[in-house]
C-alpha cells in the first residue's frame, strides 16, 4: 500500500482526492522548498559554509585582461600619434621635391624658348641670302604657325573656368559626389573645341600651348595638357579678332554646355577680352606615323611606317 498518498488518521486503504496533486498540496501546507534542498542548506550552515565564496584567480583573471586591454588601447594610441609627425614630413618632402622638380622644368622651357629664338634667328638670316631661301622661310613660317611650333600674339578671347566655391553645395553629376562641382578635362576640352570652331588662330590653356596633338586629359584630381599638371582657375586664350570670336562663340554648343554647368553646379564660367596676349611655342613635335623616304631617282616621298618598302 502506498503510506504517501494515504492520509493521516484515515482508514487502511482509503486516498486523498488530492493525492495526486502533491505540488499543490505543499504549496497549501506553506512547504515551499523541497526537502532535499532544506537539507542540504542545513548540512551547509552546519559547515560554516551558507555563502560560495567566489575564486580569487577568477577575479584575479578578469583584472588581467583589462590591464591588458588598457595597455595594448594605449601603445596603439601612442603608435598613431607616433606616426602622424612621420606621415606629414613624408607629405612636405614629396611636396617640395615636386616644386623642386617643376621650377627645374620651367627653367628647362625657358633655356628651350631661348635657344629656339636664337636658332630661328640664325636661320632666318641665312635664308634671307637668297630668292629660294626666302621662299623656304615663308613656308616654314606657315608651318610653323600650323604646328604652334613659333610664339603667337595678338587679341584674344579668353574663357575663364574654375571649380564652384565649397559653400555653393550643388548636386552629384556625372556620377560624382554630391557638392562635386568640379571643373574636369572634357568641359576644357569642350571649350576649346568650340573656340577653334568658332576661328581662334591659336590657343592656349594656362600658357600651355596646343598643338593638333595636345591631350588634356584628368590624372586623379589634376587636369593635365600635354602631361603638365594644371590648376584652377583656368584661362583658355584664343587669339583672333575677339568681336567675330564672341558672336561665333556665344550660342555654340559649347556655350551652352558650359553656361548649364554654370547655372546647375555654380562653375565658374566668363568670357573675357584681351588687347594683347602672347602665347608661347609649343614643345617639339616628334613624328610617329610618317617619316620621309630617303631621296631616290624619282625623288622623296612620305610614308607610313607599316607601309611595305
Amino acid at each position: 500500500m502506498d503510506r504517501q498518498a494515504r492520509a493521516p488518521g484515515g482508514p487502511p486503504g482509503w486516498r486523498r482526492p488530492d493525492a495526486s496533486m502533491s505540488l499543490l498540496a505543499d504549496l497549501h501546507a506553506g512547504r515551499v522548498l523541497d526537502p532535499g534542498y532544506a537539507d542540504a542548506a542545513a548540512r551547509r550552515a552546519a559547515a560554516g559554509d551558507a555563502a560560495p565564496r567566489r575564486s580569487p584567480l577568477r577575479g584575479g583573471g578578469v583584472l588581467l585582461v583589462l590591464v591588458l586591454t588598457g595597455v595594448l588601447l594605449a601603445v596603439a594610441g601612442a603608435e598613431t600619434r607616433r606616426s602622424e609627425p612621420v606621415a606629414a614630413q613624408q607629405r612636405h618632402r614629396l611636396v617640395d621635391a615636386i616644386r623642386a622638380r617643376t621650377e627645374e622644368s620651367d627653367a628647362l622651357q625657358r633655356r628651350l624658348d631661348a635657344l629656339r629664338t636664337e636658332t630661328e634667328r640664325l636661320r632666318a638670316a641665312g635664308l634671307a641670302r637668297s630668292e629660294e631661301g626666302r621662299r623656304a622661310r615663308r613656308d616654314l613660317a606657315a608651318a610653323a604657325a600650323a604646328a604652334a611650333a613659333q610664339p603667337a600674339a595678338g587679341p584674344a578671347l579668353v574663357a575663364v573656368l574654375d571649380d564652384a566655391p565649397p559653400d555653393a553645395a550643388p548636386p552629384a553629376r556625372d556620377g560624382a559626389a554630391p557638392g562635386d562641382g568640379r571643373v574636369y578635362d572634357r568641359d576644357l576640352q569642350a571649350v576649346v573645341n568650340g573656340l577653334w570652331a568658332a576661328g581662334a588662330t591659336a590657343i592656349a590653356i594656362n600658357g600651355q600651348r596646343l598643338t593638333p596633338t595636345t591631350a588634356v586629359r584628368t590624372a586623379g584630381e589634376a587636369i593635365l595638357v600635354d602631361y603638365r599638371p594644371l590648376t584652377g582657375p583656368y584661362r583658355v586664350t584664343a587669339l583672333g579678332d575677339p568681336g567675330r570670336l564672341r558672336a561665333a562663340y556665344r550660342g555654340s554648343a559649347a556655350d551652352r554646355r558650359t553656361a548649364a554647368l554654370h547655372d546647375r553646379f555654380r562653375i565658374r564660367y566668363d568670357l573675357e577680352t584681351a588687347k594683347a596676349a602672347r602665347l608661347p611655342a609649343a614643345g617639339a613635335l616628334r613624328l610617329r606615323y610618317a617619316r620621309p623616304l630617303p631621296a631616290g631617282p624619282a625623288g622623296g616621298t612620305a610614308r607610313g611606317e607599316g607601309d611595305p618598302p
